[in-house]
């Protein structure tokens, strides 16, 4: 210890800038690597740690069913809580987009659902003046606690027309002056303005209909939390068609339908995450590790004058460790203060928006390990070096011979480009030995990463852009119709639609829930019509279904039911039952009870042997690409208009961004993150590799010049050793990069999922080549102007 207290006090003073140096780069990389694992970490987390403050439900059930009789399902025996949820309403004076809900009974964010408050409070449900809204509300709107919005109800007039038309006009009822009481988030309600359970113990007839039972409102469907949980919920939806006759009623796995697009998203980010800190730590082990060899090497002459005068050889390499292990406990000490830091930025995407506690997080499970390891990491490398460098004269290895670098010389190629291709790809022995094979490594590794990430990135690109991966084939929707009845003359529309000169396809899809065998699921079923203008469905294997025993099922339907394209199902709707081939894979429109991975196809004969009504009924509408606008649906519905006056009410709306889209973009810039680290690491290996190569094999160069070589030459080999090092890495790379890129974005299509389309990067392809090597011959100029001004006879006098 003496020794190593003794060494420190000579080496600090001379040498305490490099390490200070070493202390930032470990800080950078260490701090780098936790906060992506620590942010992995809570991504991951975040929807565990969520239900765990709240009281999540188990299932909705949605009949969308005027007058529907809730007591029956409210006393089953599994039901451990229980509530209904209504209509919406628009809020004065905010974008259209901004609703409000009142809670239909005081069960509703209390026993069930309850949210996270970040700040204020919950609601009164005594009070009829009172609201709640997450932070998404407050960030889009600028409306939070003490604020007061006006929420106008409609007459009870007014409600049931808006309910017979399914589009609400204007209403005239009661304005409620809402004070904005308490933020936070909660899993049900979203976005929406949440009024408190008074408002409708206040203005019953203006929100439930003219019926005082809550039990019976006029629209409503319900939530509700088993006593068994999720495994409950086929038992729930066989006791619910008992109780209640009905067989096509929607019972939805909320943990399935709601909880698992968040967490698939979540993992998803956790993953690229974690893929980040792998790229951190490549990364730090090669250029962190060469700065610490570095390091060790320079002051190993010393110590070999010190082991002449009587150091052992363990005392030698403590005593040149101990700096770096210094460097290594500061540099650890200070990216686990950066990692706190930058903790506030995480979770990111989906996860954030279910973080029950956002802002700064000490995550210790990944921060002490990793100062830890960083400590350990610095004096391992240092040890290793040290032994290396103080052993290297010891050994007597026979260097390895390259093929091509024989290759080269037998072709007669001009002799710098032939030393310049030994020093790239010959490692050579003892003091004159180059890192040749990290150096090839990283060369690969830069340009595999960098193409992969492009590729991933050009992916995300034509996901973003191309709705149709993800089963929106259509521009446009029209919502005509609910639980059996049709707000208008549908078929006059359908036909106007069909003749009108922009429109590509349409089709008229009835929409009906049926259940699967042994209650394993709820399908919810679109009729899809080949007419003279059929709409495109995105079928990602199989085929369409053509007869009435046939279905198309969405990939999440397909693990519900537990079926594989070919085998036969037995599907439950309000007529009867029937069996279906499954005759592919595909996905579907999003609709209110449904995402664009759960449901099916079925056509107009298969539909009528299951139901005799409709839940839904829509019209989707693909335009012409020059049709495809900004106005282009207030243009189509005045063109349906002028066809004929009795179709003036038919209003279409573009569909909304998928959620899975947004996610796909939160994560778009870890990947490129991901690249330039990959890239730093070719960077550094390369010119680590050309600096050392001039100065450890100066001997070499100092008798080329002795024998004639001028100093341009010099240049040249060194520019010959970069450019050998930048092509062999882009015939490596190119091709496994553009595999690994490729072959990771199938593997996000088939998890989120969407239909895969092959990504090409088609400008990284173009660049990467004369990026590679102008990277490279830039590295080469500052080791070649030094081989070029070599002291020759310094040199081999010292020889």
């Amino acid at each position: 210890m003496n020794v190593v207290i003794g060494w420190l006090r000579l080496e600090l003073p001379r040498r305490w800038r490099s390490l200070a140096v070493l202390a930032l780069l470990i800080a950078v990389a260490s701090g780098t690597i936790m906060t992506a694992l620590a942010g992995a970490r809570r991504n991951a987390s975040a929807v565990d740690r969520f239900e765990a403050r709240t009281r999540p439900a188990t299932a909705a059930i949605l009949p969308n069913t005027r007058g529907f009789d809730w007591s029956k399902v409210r006393a089953l025996p599994q039901v451990d809580a229980f509530t209904t949820f209504g209509p919406t309403f628009t809020i004065e004076g905010l974008p259209p987009d901004a609703e409000a809900e009142p809670l239909l009974d005081p069960a509703a964010m209390s026993t069930i659902e309850r949210p996270v408050v970040f700040s204020g409070r919950m609601l009164d449900p005594s009070r009829s003046d009172e609201g709640f809204v997450s932070p998404k509300f407050v960030a889009r709107y600028h409306k939070g606690v003490g604020d007061t919005v006006v929420v106008v109800l409609p007459t009870p007039a007014e409600l049931q027309a808006a309910v017979a038309s399914g589009s609400p006009d204007k209403f005239t009822g009661p304005r409620l002056n809402v004070r904005i009481v308490g933020v936070g988030i909660d899993r049900w309600y979203g976005d929406e303005l949440v009024l408190s359970p008074g408002v409708v113990a206040r203005y019953a007839a203006n929100i439930v209909g003219s019926s005082r039972d809550r039990d019976r409102p006029l629209l409503a469907n319900a939530l509700v939390r088993l006593k068994g949980g999720t495994p409950a919920i086929p038992q729930l939806r066989a006791d619910v068609t008992r109780v209640t006759g009905r067989s096509d009623l929607e019972v939805l796995d909320l943990a399935e339908w709601v909880d698992r697009p968040v967490r698939q998203q979540a993992t998803f980010e956790a993953r690229c995450l974690v893929a980040l800190a792998a790229a951190a730590f490549a990364a730090a082990a090669f250029l962190v590790g060469q700065a610490i060899a570095r390091y060790v090497t320079a002051s190993t002459g010393e110590l070999q004058t010190l082991r002449a005068l009587g150091m052992r050889p363990r005392q030698a390499i403590a005593a040149v460790t101990a700096g770096p292990v210094c460097a290594g406990v500061l540099g650890g000490a200070l990216g686990v203060v950066g990692a706190i830091v930058a903790s506030r930025w995480f979770p990111i995407g989906a996860a954030a928006e279910a973080e029950p506690a956002p802002g700064t997080s000490a995550d210790w499970v990944v921060l002490g390990p990793g100062l830890a390891v960083a400590a350990a990491l610095a004096a391992g490398c240092a040890v290793v070096a040290a032994w290396l460098a103080l052993t290297a004269g010891r050994r007597a290895v026979t260097p390895r011979r390259s093929t091509a670098a024989a290759a080269v010389a037998w072709s007669g190629l001009p002799v710098p480009v032939v030393v310049g291709t030994r020093f790239a790809l010959e490692a050579g022995r003892g003091r004159t030995a180059v890192p040749v094979r990290p150096a090839l490594i990283g060369a690969v590794t830069g340009v595999l990463g960098v193409l992969a990430a492009f590729t991933f990135s050009s992916g995300v690109s034509d996901a973003a852009s191309h709705p149709e991966r993800f089963g929106q084939t259509f521009q446009l929707s029209a919502f005509v119709g609910a639980d059996g009845q049709d707000f208008g003359p549908t078929s006059k529309a359908v036909r106007a639609l069909r003749a009108a000169d922009d429109v590509e396809g349409v089709d008229d899809a009835r929409v009906g829930v049926a259940t699967g065998p042994a209650g394993s699921g709820s399908v919810s079923l679109y009729t899809y019509s080949e007419g003279a203008k059929p709409v495109d469905v995105a079928v990602t294997s199989g085929r369409m279904p053509r007869s009435a025993d046939e279905v198309l099922l969405a990939p999440q339907s397909i693990k519900t039911l537990h079926v594989r394209v070919g085998d036969r199902v037995a599907l439950s709707g309000s007529r009867a039952t029937s069996t279906f081939t499954v005759t592919g894979t595909g996905l579907v429109p999003a609709g209110s009870h449904n995402t664009y991975a759960d449901g099916g196809w079925v056509t107009d004969a298969g539909y009528d042997t299951l139901f005799s009504g409709f839940k839904f009924h829509l019209v989707y509408v693909a335009l012409r690409p020059d049709a495809r606008t900004a106005d282009a649906a207030a243009t189509l519905t005045a063109t349906v208009a002028k066809s004929d006056p009795s179709l003036a009410d038919f209003s279409f709306d573009p569909p909304d961004e998928l959620a899975q889209v947004k996610a796909l973009r939160d994560v778009r810039a870890l990947p490129i993150v991901l690249g330039i680290f990959l890239a730093l690491l070719a960077v550094g290996a390369v010119g680590h590799a050309l600096a050392t190569a001039v100065r450890r094999r100066s001997r070499d160069i100092a008798v080329l010049r002795a024998l004639g070589m001028t100093k341009r030459q010099c240049r040249w080999v060194v520019v010959t050793h970069a450019t050998a090092l930048a092509a062999i890495g882009l015939v490596f790379g190119v091709p496994i990069g553009l595999a690994v890129g490729r072959s990771v974005w199938r593997a996000v299509a088939d998890y989120t999922p969407f239909q895969y389309v092959a990504p090409v990067a088609a400008w990284a392809l173009v660049l990467l080549g004369p990026g590679a090597l102008l990277v490279a011959n830039v590295l080469a100029a500052w080791p070649g102007r030094r081989a070029a001004r070599l002291r020759i006879a310094q040199i081999l006098r010292a020889e």
